[in-house]
Order: structure tokens, then C-alpha cells, then sequence
């Protein structure tokens, strides 16, 4: 009855992620209006880690030991989710829009599907190799057709890293499935955030100090527009989601939170028509349609 509890709190707590994660695009593309890709992943990750202390100071949660052992573990764990991941998500960000955005991570159950078979050796059946072909075609066909090749190359990067930040996430999925026996949802939400905070923040100093312009590092804290879009990803689409995310990781397979993760994509593209003002072209909606029957081809047809 305990287990069972535990599973439908991992369910919740993974549909609220999702639904968190898919809006935070929108608010990343906000936040890139007022100040550079390093600055807005140092001042989220300072923001996060600055929540995490608050937490410890009022007893509402406990920030357990470090050892050696485990620094290994974190940092292998921290290099892909949120490192890579949110560094490739804001480039990324940066020459997409946010519908563009959705589709692209709409691609995750395709992603992890093929991983879980090179690493885990899970076996896919003849349709479920359709559908990820399908959904490859849906995205190529997206990039073809926004690459615009004999133009505006950024197009096509930001496509290309949007695709790579959800392959650093689903290496994050396949490591954390392990390491989620040596360490608590807790120790690995506390010290992945504390290890990106010290690096991005290194990274964005080091690079305004060269610059002989550190004020500038703190100027976007001046637009309320970027206050609230900063403290959105630094305490929910961070702590909040990195915590949801590793509570999850024990409890439910790999494939099954990359097939809830599909909330996320959404409820980007809805954030982006509606809110945002932008436009789904054809190709969007054709691309779009490719991908998603391709993840319900390799969700259905899998072994029984």
C-alpha cells in the first residue's frame, strides 16, 4: 500500500514537472530578451541554489554529507542534466522559437527508446523502428524547411542543439536510473544544482571581469519581466523539477517518463501561439504530425 502511494506521488509529481518544464521555454525566451545565454543560466542557478539554503535554514528539508564516492556519481550526473542540457536548451532558445522548441522535445520518447537499446539492450520491434523513423522525418523536415541553407545558418543550429540538449537529458534518465540506488532524490536535486550554480556563474564573471563590465552581470534584474521569468526557472523549472525528477527515477521505467514528458511540448507550443504571438507555419503542423505518429507507433507496438 506504501509502494503504491509512493508510485501515484511520482505520477503527480511527474505531471506537474512536465507542465512546469513546458512553460519555462516561454519564459527562457523572455529572459533572453534582457541579458546572454551564460548570465541567465548563472542568475537561475544562483537563484536555485539560493532556495535550496532557504529550505536547509528553515528545517524544511536536510542537506546530506558528501563523500567521495558519491562527488564522483554527482558530477558525471551534473555534466549532462542540468549542464549540457540547459546550456544547449538556452543557445538552443536563443534561434528557435518556442513552438519550434515543443516539437523538438516531443522527440524525447524516440531518443530515450533508442538509447535504452544501445545501453540497456532492450529490444524495439519492426513498428516501433517505423515510428522513430517517422518521427526523424517529421523533425528533418522541420529543419529543412527553417534551415533556410542559402540564408540565416543560426536557424538550423538552434534546431540542431534543442535536439542535443534532449539527448544530454535522456543520458541524464539512463545514469540516474542507476545512480538513483547510492543516492537520495534530495542529495542529487542539492549538489547537480550547487555544481551548475559555481560553474555557470564562473563562466559569466570571469567572462564580464575580462570585459571590464561586471554591472552589466546584474542590469536585467532591473526589468520586472525578467525577475519574474528568472525566479520561474530558478525555483520551479529547477529545484522544484530536478527534486520531482529524481523522487521519479526509482519508481517508474525510463520510457514511461519519457512518454509523460510529451506534456511538455504542449503546452510550449500553446504557450508560444498564445501567449508569444508565434506563428505555426505548415511545415510546423506536417513535421509535427510526423513526430507525434511515430511516438505513438513505438509506445503501442512495443514487446509484450
Amino acid at each position: 500500500m506504501k509502494n503504491n502511494k509512493k508510485l501515484v506521488m511520482a505520477y503527480l509529481g511527474l505531471f506537474l514537472m512536465t507542465s512546469i518544464i513546458g512553460l519555462s521555454l516561454m519564459f527562457i525566451k523572455i529572459a533572453l530578451n534582457y541579458t546572454n545565454t551564460i548570465d541567465l543560466l548563472a542568475h537561475r542557478f544562483s537563484i536555485a541554489f539560493a532556495t535550496i539554503m532557504l529550505l536547509w535554514l528553515f528545517n524544511i528539508i536536510k542537506i546530506p554529507k558528501l563523500n567521495k564516492n558519491k562527488l564522483k556519481t554527482l558530477l558525471l550526473l551534473s555534466i549532462s542534466y542540468p549542464s549540457l542540457f540547459f546550456l544547449l536548451q538556452a543557445y538552443g532558445m536563443e534561434y528557435s522559437s518556442v513552438s519550434e522548441a515543443g516539437i523538438i522535445f516531443a522527440t524525447s520518447p524516440i531518443i530515450t527508446l533508442i538509447f535504452a537499446q544501445i545501453f540497456l539492450k532492450e529490444k524495439t520491434t519492426l513498428l516501433q523502428k517505423i515510428g522513430i523513423a517517422l518521427s526523424v522525418i517529421g523533425v528533418l523536415y522541420i529543419v529543412l524547411n527553417k534551415g533556410n541553407f542559402s540564408g540565416n545558418i543560426n536557424n538550423l543550429q538552434g534546431i540542431v542543439l534543442l535536439v542535443f540538449s534532449m539527448v544530454a537529458f535522456t543520458c541524464y534518465i539512463i545514469l540516474g536510473k542507476r545512480s538513483t540506488t547510492k543516492l537520495t532524490a534530495i542529495e542529487i536535486t542539492v549538489w547537480i544544482t550547487f555544481i551548475a550554480c559555481v560553474i555557470f556563474n564562473l563562466v559569466a564573471f570571469s567572462s564580464h571581469l575580462q570585459a571590464g563590465k561586471l554591472d552589466q552581470f546584474f542590469a536585467p534584474f532591473g526589468n520586472m519581466d525578467f525577475v519574474w521569468s528568472i525566479l520561474y526557472l530558478g525555483i520551479l523549472s529547477s529545484v522544484l523539477t530536478s527534486f520531482l525528477t529524481n523522487y521519479a527515477l526509482p519508481l517508474i521505467p525510463a520510457s514511461q517518463m519519457a512518454v509523460l514528458n510529451n506534456l511538455s511540448p504542449i503546452l510550449s507550443i500553446l504557450s508560444g501561439v498564445l501567449l508569444l504571438d508565434e506563428r505555426l507555419y505548415q511545415y510546423h503542423i506536417l513535421g509535427g504530425v510526423f513526430v507525434i505518429i511515430g511516438i505513438v507507433m513505438t509506445l503501442v507496438f512495443r514487446k509484450r
